[in-house]
């Protein structure tokens, strides 16, 4: 048998002995099948990679159950960001509202430039207070607390203008 066809036919054996035991792991370590699936794929190409072929089943167990705590944390972080985007839905003008989009530019304007960086970069950015922190050279808790100062600060500003 060539050389070449042989890490296949490692690979294959390989997976075949295993996949059930790793998918079973991924399912239970995540929230549905499809996510234990990506997780499964992506442990296996890590590991395989970093073993430079067949892994030891442990080294597989232990990266299945490193990506799925990720998978879990960026989608908790995705679900807190859509959660703070209905939540601050203030800001999401209509384009028609030009006398609102007005005040909010004036609004904005009178902001510590400190906080202002920090909500532009957050809100309209898109940017995770991780990424804020590190684009300022910041900490974290600093981006967070600047970003909820600014959001109270238009929010009364708004609201007594609006009123």
């Amino acid at each position: 048998m060539p050389s070449s066809s042989a890490p296949s036919n490692d690979w294959n054996a390989w997976l075949a002995e295993n996949a059930s035991r790793f998918l079973l792991f991924a399912r239970q370590q995540t929230r549905c099948g499809q996510d234990a699936e990506d997780v499964l794929q992506e442990a296996l190409v890590e590991t395989w990679r970093r073993a430079g072929g067949r892994p030891e089943a442990a080294l597989v167990f232990a990266t299945i159950r490193r990506r799925a705590i990720d998978l879990g944390r960026r989608t908790d972080r995705r679900s807190q960001r859509e959660q703070l985007g209905r939540e601050t839905e203030l800001f999401t003008l209509p384009p028609e509202d030009e006398d609102a989009a007005i005040q909010l530019e004036q609004a904005l304007k009178h902001l510590p430039a400190n906080q202002r960086e920090v909500l532009t970069l957050k809100f309209w950015g898109g940017l995770t207070f991780v990424e804020v922190a590190t684009t300022l050279d910041i900490p974290q808790g600093t981006a967070a607390s600047r970003y909820r100062m600014a959001l109270e600060s238009l929010r009364q500003t708004l609201t007594a203008t609006l009123t």
